[in-house]
């Protein structure tokens, strides 16, 4: 039997709650398969830690979780810590030096949710957002001069090289051609920058020749928002650098009904180093221990986990669970309108991967 040993990071805020409900999932689905199993290593690193040690992870962090098979990774952020602390103390000290450089988002209406757009169903919004998450607006190139003056300077440096560009478009497409419509829109902002979002259309084009049964198109990423809001169904796989498609990818998930039902992967695709498996909702500390949280982001996210694992049955099966429960509108939590809590919601689902005889 096949044991997975997983690095479990729940960090702040609904973290910690959501984190917990996908081990118990998980543990779950490993249980009804009975082909492999889980070890979770736990680690307590976050915005507690901080408070306590003045890091957010100890130095040697890195280290203790290079060899597991995959990260399980709750929210960072509280409110009485500076977000570029818990941000770049965590997440991003994480996913830049394990080359976690594409961070994919598969949004679509699971059955049940409304979409805040008019007459759009399930099949008119079914997106993967993919985003360059390694260099770009968050490269961490920049500074700040003069601090406290009226001639204070501070920069953020747009870093982009053309490895970083090419790998990113050319795994994009590779998603795009592995999805039915084969699909891909790339998105830039090429007409006020003129050199970075330039060289990403160049590159776009380059690569494109490889994939000739790729439709491909580009857009503005201010003609972006547009187009997701007015014409979803035009749209499929979508590619962006590390702002654009941090921003469209939560725009994208308000349209698919909540933040709360978002999943992210953050991956290394050549398996170098572990890859990341968060929930895109943050660490929600208005409701945190209020047992409310939607935890189906984390449960999608965890699919994403298991196909990378190579656990496709798996995967199905939790996703056919989550979809069997968010259909029913009494399973619905505040996020979505309804009444439930965490923990209902999680017994639901744990309930239908367990009648799941398929």
């Amino acid at each position: 039997m096949k044991t997975y040993t997983i690095a479990a990071i729940p960090a702040d805020g609904i973290g910690v709650e959501v984190i917990a409900a996908g081990i118990e999932v998980l543990d779950a689905l490993a249980e009804k398969a009975g082909s492999f199993a889980f070890t979770f290593d736990h680690f307590d690193w976050g915005s507690d830690y901080y408070k306590a040690h003045g890091v957010m992870m100890p130095a040697d962090g890195r280290d203790r979780i290079r060899n597991h098979d995959a990260i399980f990774f709750g929210a960072v952020g509280a409110p009485d810590v500076p977000d570029h602390i818990t941000l770049w103390g965590l997440r991003l000290a994480i996913c830049q030096p394990f080359d976690q450089y594409a961070n994919v988002r598969p949004t679509r209406i699971l059955p049940g949710i409304t979409s805040p757009l008019r007459h759009v169903s399930g099949p008119e919004l079914d997106w993967v957002i993919v985003r360059e998450n390694s260099e770009g607006e968050y490269a961490g190139v920049g500074g700040r001069v003069h601090q406290g003056h009226p001639n204070e300077v501070a920069t953020d440096v747009s870093m982009m090289t053309r490895s970083g560009v090419d790998r990113i478009i050319r795994y994009a497409f590779h998603l795009a051609r592995s999805r039915p419509r084969k699909l891909l829109t790339v998105v830039t902002k090429s007409n006020a920058q003129r050199h970075a979002m330039v060289m990403w259309d160049e590159i776009a084009a380059e690569v494109a020749r490889d994939f000739p049964d790729v439709t491909w198109d580009k857009m503005l990423v201010d003609a972006m928002t547009m187009r997701m809001v007015m014409k979803p169904g035009t749209l499929d796989t979508i590619v962006a650098t590390n702002l654009h498609a941090d921003i469209l990818s939560d725009l994208a998930a308000a349209l698919a009904g909540s933040l709360g039902i978002a999943p992210t992967a953050n991956i290394n695709p050549e398996r170098t180093f572990p890859s990341m498996f968060e929930p895109i909702h943050g660490s929600a500390f208005d409701i945190a221990g209020k047992g409310i949280a939607n935890p189906v982001a984390t449960f999608w996210t965890a699919c994403q986990m298991l196909e990378h694992l190579g656990e496709k049955p798996a995967a199905d099966r939790l996703m056919r669970a989550v979809e069997r429960v968010t259909a029913d509108p009494t399973l619905h939590t505040p996020d979505l309108g309804g009444t439930a809590t965490t923990r209902q919601v999680t017994d639901a689902v744990l309930a239908a991967i367990r009648g799941d005889n398929t």
